[in-house]
């Protein structure tokens, strides 16, 4: 059985951690920010979390 290629589009957008997690962008931070307090602008900045539902799929397309 061949091994299974990195999708690399998945490979971009997420960073795995040191204990396993993979962080993310927040969306809502490219465009139309004038209508944005900057509180809302600042918090979008701190990376998040995958949710748990996600996590075992993203990371078996990462190659994980």
């Amino acid at each position: 059985m061949p091994k299974m290629k990195t999708k690399k589009a998945v490979a971009a957008r997420f960073k795995l951690t040191g204990t396993g997690k993979l962080r993310r962008l927040r969306p809502g931070r490219r465009h139309i920010l004038t209508k944005k307090t900057p509180k809302r602008k600042r918090q979008l900045k701190r990376p998040g979390l995958v949710s748990d539902g996600q996590l075992k799929m993203y990371k078996r397309l990462m190659g994980v």
